[in-house]
């Protein structure tokens, strides 16, 4: 009897720990749509669960790291939720697609405009962003989420290789290898359009010179036909001439 109740305290207990360990592995993290290659674009989904059972999330601060600044940072606009972007001077300028940029977004907050993250629930916030670094494995972004009771929770602990997930860690973005596709895709894709257009402007060129050609040739030998006609009426009618008047000489 009493090892049955160990077993049951045991059972109850190992129940309770799982259950306060559920909430503390969900936190706000950021994961990409497809992926995210250095030196490329991508959109990614911050993904924010309501933790509390008594609160709603009402505000989401995500701060970019200033050590990779991006020269383009876009979020999409989720229904309920205004957005605020907050730029920043760089201290050394970034030079894209051939023109410097100065500024990048350092901060993007999103706050609760008639909707909340309600518990048991989560949102996802989209960002298209680039260009990622082409020197870096992984970018952190700091987030603090702000429940409707007031509560803050800092989502900004940087985790360490090898070592155990922090309390309240900051979303980290893992980059993948670089490759072709992700490094001026749609500029390659305009150029073979480009290409595209050349070969057939070069194409309908040419068939308009043999148009042309065909048409002065054509005219040329209308000419020519008409030229031969007019003489062969003109010997003719000489030829009729002189006959006349050989036979009145002859009658003479």
């Amino acid at each position: 009897m009493n090892l049955s109740r160990i077993a049951l305290a045991t059972g109850v207990a190992a129940s309770t720990v799982l259950l306060l360990a559920g909430p503390a592995a969900a936190h706000v993290s950021v994961q990409p749509q497809g992926e995210a290659a250095k030196g490329g674009y991508a959109t990614l989904n911050f993904k924010v669960p309501n933790e509390r059972d008594q609160a709603s999330t009402v505000k989401l601060e995500v701060n970019f790291p200033a050590e990779h600044p991006l020269s383009s940072v876009t979020p999409e606009a989720v229904p309920g939720w205004k957005i605020e972007i907050t730029k920043g001077k760089l201290d050394k300028p970034l030079e894209v697609h051939g023109r410097k940029i100065t500024e990048a977004v350092t901060k993007v907050t999103w706050t609760a405009d008639g909707s909340k993250i309600e518990p048991g629930y989560f949102q996802q916030f989209p960002v298209s962003v680039g260009q990622l670094p082409e020197d870096a494995d992984q970018m952190i972004f700091k987030a603090i989420q702000t429940y409707d009771n007031k509560e803050v929770v800092r989502w900004i602990e940087e985790p360490k290789a090898g070592g155990e997930e922090p309390d309240s860690p900051a979303p980290v973005l893992a980059l993948s290898a670089a490759s072709d596709d992700h490094h001026g895709g749609g500029a390659a894709g305009d150029t073979e359009a480009g290409d595209d257009h050349a070969a057939d402007d070069k194409a309908a060129s040419a068939e308009g010179d043999k148009k042309e050609t065909h048409a002065a040739s054509s005219s040329s030998s209308d000419t020519t036909a008409r030229t031969l006609g007019i003489i062969g009426i003109v010997v003719g009618i000489a030829g009729v001439a002189f006959g006349v008047l050989a036979g009145r000489r002859r009658s003479a």
